[in-house]
């Protein structure tokens, strides 16, 4: 076997010196040595000067959010109160009018309130992805909020004067994208002007439910829920508060800390999560799904309830936020006031805030639960029906942003969000969050307003950061990523989100973007604290495919981007120290006519592709009025039309790019003349030769290959084109093949194996590798040269000496009915086969052709396995489940309840008539998840977990024989790797018997929960909370803390809805409550 082995080595090897022409492509680039210079990278001055430049962005940024909450907080202070403004005084630019126009059932249309809606033009914008009107800025106002109420119009009243310092920013930074002002009354008012991107379904944008405004409006959170299920919690009102619940969690950010519980005589954890724990994505839903298998019994003990939920406050041992700490007691009421409670763990000081939400209709005394909320400087709400959870569960942010309005100027501190995407389709951003206060006061010497008036928010683009960064120099294998203080990637190559949900921030840790090991997190931990830092290791990385993995040596280095939460990091792989740049100076000078008059320009002419091969362009922005094409065709036709335009010199062009494609463009056919020409590729049953380069040209002999070229035109997005420059030698790519699409066809003798390795080039001192050649072989053909290579034959055409009955030494040709002769590749994928029923499966895993010899390579560390999870995959959406944030049904009244008059003059009458008027309006109630609009993406695919397995060369590197046991037979095979190559060559005798058809090794992606939730927060990643923190003050005063009532049922309604229910006849959706600002005082703010 090892004489076999090497005779497949040497064939490649010669295959690859005669036809890849790395020797020749060295000398081509020596001989052109005055076309180009070599430029080195040095990271500490790349990464240092990448975050100036971004920090200076950001400055710009935040001197514009500066002057707007300066400018809003003058406006409002002047601002005179009218208590009898009505609709008409108000003119503005509603953003949701023209959505709600087109909706014959909408509330505004049937109430002819247009009145003062302006009516605007807009023009396309491409820094915004929309439409936009530069002179107006356009107003949002949540569904469940009355636009004609006497709050809404003062908030619109004052806000109109922004509308000029919006413009003037603009002014002086011409790249602002949205400024946007979120009030606490849920009004927005952004600018410039667009239409509102409104769902099909009801609009629950409600901007202080908003990632960045929740950052903005108060400091970090410590917070223990407690739940009532003793028996007196009647179904409807468990709904309630399991809804409430949820509701309450999507207040939370990252940079909270969680914990929820239920108690009767006892309380006890809903989740697995004994401590409090990051309010992340993943944490939220655990908690969400927990809370739905709440269940009551019992009777009410709020002591063991409080006793819990200070415990947790109190546990030091973890990590938490250390800042705002608070309760939230979920109840339908009981008289106890556990004063005993408050005396043993809260006072004096009153540092844990209580705030008691009662929840459902009913006729307990309500004064105990306003107490407990008033002597713990906390707040006390009443939600009677859904109607009132949304606005209910977020209004406690007022309270906790008092101490930040009295704290003034110290607390005005520009925050920098987590990325999350824009809800007006900007994409990907990151927001600037300062906070607005109110500086009215009530009278002459009174107490300063305490109350936070919202938060203005400035956006920032991702690929506006990116385009700070590096790219073409770095090489394929270098990059630039971002985190922040929790870990979170802001920038990385592997930020790809499939699906995003407008309501959470996307939150991917840089752990989660890269493969995990010590390195990384000592890395990660630094950068965390703010350090500088430069590191060389040893890591794994996953090929572009997500097929492979590597082993790699890496650069890191790493320094903070000052004034932000953020810092920047640098990755090179040594080769990648130097680069290449294109010094055409001399063609430049006596060419002073267009680009397409330069030499070497026609060999990018489709016209030369017949002689030299296609090539194929990499579509990069090498000129602003290139216009970009999926189809390579096209993009090379545009190219090839704007050159004819423009000169080597223009300003418009980036002069690195094109110089560099054009210098690539005449070295490619130069390897065409010199080597590529002259050769049969039938002779060794090659396909095609290929030539791709760091300046973006893919260059593919003879010209009728190109129409089977399936890799990516832009070497640098190319798996192939990657993986070369990691590894030393020949590179084999089989084509992809997935065990649930059908075979290969070998028809046409189009399908063929890749290989390839990439040139390495020394000038002096300096190392680097500009480019990457190699072949692609006839895979029929090869699958026959193979046989031979691996027999007693010395060449093809030899007759055979031996036949099935004579005494020769079995070989992988005569003897293929009892021996397997394969050739796999370094991920586990099979490359070639001695078996012609096996040609269809090249490409395959090898478990999915041979099970048990696969486990039996992985058992003896030929294979190492690496688990991964990729946490932004998208997955189609999955049906209707009875779990969820929302309550899936309602509460059913039997015949005797309907019969009962008293049943109808009670509270559970009129809860449940509530509870239908909103489903109405909420259809989702009853169905789904009521934050996903139909047609929007969230409902075409969400976001999901992924499992993903990767297979790579073990510690063994010599020959290696072993016997698979499988009970009455056995199976003996053989194994070598070939050097210089990612291959194993494997002979085993054939299976005979069932039995050795033991485990099958998986490789495929598969859906998955993630790691197990419960665990991981037993030992959490590193992070730091914000440096501010603003949870006292002195003088707040904590007198406004809520005060109970209910809404009084109305016969009249109520009698129609008992005629409408015995009648079956669905009622006629009705205008929806508007929260917060209706005249129920569930609903007043603090």
């Amino acid at each position: 076997m090892q004489h076999w082995a090497r005779r497949l080595e040497q064939e490649v090897d010669g295959v690859m010196r005669i036809f890849g022409g790395v020797q020749q492509l060295r000398e081509i680039y020596k001989d052109n040595r005055n076309l180009f210079e070599v430029q080195e990278n040095e990271p500490q001055k790349l990464v240092e000067k990448v975050a100036g430049d971004i920090e200076s962005l950001l400055d710009r940024k935040v001197q514009a959010l500066k002057r707007l909450a300066d400018a809003a907080e003058n406006f409002q202070k002047a601002h005179h109160w009218q208590d009898n403004i009505k609709e008409e005084d108000i003119v503005y630019y509603d953003a949701k009018a023209d959505a709600e126009l087109d909706d014959p059932e909408s509330e505004d249309v049937e109430r002819g309130s247009k009145a003062s809606t302006l009516r605007l033009d807009f023009i396309e914008d491409p820094n915004f992805k929309n439409k936009v009107n530069y002179s107006y800025t356009a107003v949002q106002i949540p569904t469940d909020i009355y636009k004609g109420s006497t709050v809404i119009l003062n908030e619109l009243n004052w806000t109109e004067a922004l509308e000029n310092v919006f413009m003037e920013n603009r002014r002086q930074d011409p790249t602002l994208l949205w400024q946007v002002f979120g009030s606490a009354t849920g009004v927005t008012r952004y600018y410039p002007a667009t239409p509102w991107r409104a769902p099909k379904k009801i609009d629950l944008y409600d901007v202080r439910r908003r990632p960045w405004y929740i950052q903005g409006a108060s400091s970090p959170k410590d917070m223990v829920i407690i739940v009532d299920v003793s028996g007196s919690v009647s179904g409807l009102t468990l709904k309630l508060m399991k809804t409430s619940v949820c509701e309450m969690l999507d207040t939370l950010s990252d940079d909270d800390y969680v914990n929820v519980a239920s108690f009767n005589e006892k309380a006890q954890p809903v989740s697995c999560f004994t401590h409090l724990v990051q309010a992340n994505v993943r944490n939220k839903k655990v908690f969400k799904e927990a809370v739905q298998g709440m269940v009551a019994k019992g009777t009410t003990g709020y002591k063991a309830g409080f006793e819990y939920a200070f415990d947790q406050l109190q546990n030091s041992n973890i990590t938490r936020a250390n800042c705002n700490k608070m309760i939230m007691m979920f109840t339908d009421g009981g008289e106890d006031r556990v004063q005993d409670v408050f005396e043993k763990y809260n006072w004096p000081n009153r540092t844990v805030r209580v705030f008691t939400f009662s929840v459902g209709q009913h006729n307990y005394d309500v004064t105990p639960l306003q107490w407990m909320a008033c002597a713990n400087k906390g707040y006390y709400f009443e939600i009677p029906s859904i109607g009132a959870i949304r606005i209910n569960t977020q209004e406690y942010l007022d309270v906790l942003g008092r101490p930040m309005v009295l704290a003034g100027k110290e607390a005005k501190q520009v925050q920098w969000t987590n990325v999350y995407e824009d809800a007006l389709g900007l994409g990907l951003v990151v927001t600037g969050t300062l906070p607005v206060f109110n500086l009215t006061q009530d009278g002459p010497g009174e107490k300063k307003n305490q109350l936070i008036l919202g938060v203005m928010g400035i956006d920032v683009a991702l690929n506006d950061i990116k385009r700070l960064t590096p790219n073409y120099t770095l090489g394929a294998n270098g990059y630039v990523f971002a985190i922040d203080l929790n870990g979170y990637v802001l920038l990385h190559p592997n930020l790809k989100p499939q699906t995003t949900n407008f309501r959470e921030p996307v939150t991917l840790d840089f752990l989660d973007a890269e493969l995990e090991d010590e390195n990384k997190e000592e890395i990660r931990r630094s950068m965390i604290d703010g350090n500088k830092g430069h590191k060389q290791i040893r890591t794994l990385v996953k090929s572009l495919d997500e097929r492979y993995i590597d082993e790699v040596t890496r650069n890191y280095t790493w320094v903070p981007i000052r004034s932000t939460n953020y810092s920047l990091g640098l990755v090179l792989p040594p080769y990648s120290t130097f680069y290449l740049q294109a010094n055409l100076s001399d063609q430049i000078l006596q060419v002073k006519l267009p680009i397409s008059k330069l030499k070497d320009f026609e060999f990018l002419l489709p016209s030369s592709f017949e002689s030299e091969g296609h090539v194929f362009i990499a579509p990069r922005e090498y000129c602003k009025d290139l216009n970009a094409s999926d189809n390579n065709t096209e993009f090379l036709k545009n190219f090839i039309e704007l050159m004819e335009k423009v000169t080597p010199d223009s300003k418009q062009c980036n002069n690195f790019l094109l110089h560099n494609l054009i210098l690539d463009t005449g070295i490619t056919q130069q390897l065409v003349e010199r080597v590529w020409r002259d050769q049969d590729l039938n002779t060794y049953s090659l396909l095609a030769v290929f030539a791709a380069t760091d300046g973006g040209i893919t260059r593919v002999f003879p010209n009728k290959a190109a129409e089977d070229w399936t890799e990516n035109p832009e070497p640098f997005n190319a798996s192939f084109y990657r993986r070369s420059l990691d590894n030393h030698g020949y590179v084999f790519k089989p084509p992809h093949q997935d065990a649930l699409l059908r075979p290969l066809e070998l028809e046409n003798d189009t399908v063929g194996i890749l290989v390839s390795t990439a040139v390495e080039l020394s000038l002096g001192r300096r190392t680097l590798r500009p480019a990457v050649v190699g072949v692609k072989l006839d895979l029929e053909a090869w699958a026959e040269k193979f046989k031979v290579l691996a027999s007693n034959r010395t060449h093809q055409d030899q007759p055979q000496q031996c036949g099935p009955n004579s005494h020769c030494e079995m070989d992988c040709e005569v003897n293929n009915e009892d021996l397997l002769c394969v050739l796999i590749d370094d991920g586990g994928f099979l490359v070639l086969s001695n078996q012609n029923h096996q040609w269809d499966q090249v490409g395959r895993f090898f478990s999915e052709v041979d099970a048990n010899l696969m486990l039996a390579l992985y058992n003896n560390s030929f294979y190492t396995r690496k688990e991964s999870y990729d946490y932004q995959a998208a997955c189609a959406p999955q049906p209707p489940g009875n779990l969820g944030a929302a309550p899936r049904g309602v509460f059913v009244p039997t015949v005797a309840d309907f019969l009962n008059l008293a049943w109808w003059t009670s509270a559970a009458a009129w809860s449940l008539f509530q509870q239908l008027l909103y489903g109405l309006i909420y259809h989702s109630w009853f169905q789904a998840d009521p934050a996903e609009a139909e047609g929007s993406p969230e409902t075409r695919e969400s976001s999901c977990v992924m499992k993903q397995t990767q297979y790579y060369f073990g510690s063994v590197n010599a020959s290696y024989n072993a016997i698979i046991d499988c009970g009455n037979c056995s199976r003996l095979f053989h194994a070598q790797r070939l050097t210089n190559t990612n291959l194993l060559f494997v002979v085993a005798e054939k299976p005979l018997c069932s039995q050795c058809e033991a485990g099958r090794l998986l490789q495929k992606e598969t859906h998955s929960d993630g790691p197990e939730q419960c665990e991981l927060v037993q030992r959490p990643r590193y992070r730091r909370g914000p440096h501010i923190c603003f949870d006292y003050n002195a003088t707040e005063d904590t007198s406004d803390c809520g005060r109970g009532a209910s809404f009084p049922p109305s016969l009249g309604v109520l009698v129609c809805l008992q005629l409408l229910l015995l009648l079956g006849l669905p009622p006629r959706p009705q205008p929806q409550p508007r929260a917060s600002l209706t005249e129920g005082p569930e609903l007043a703010r603090p």
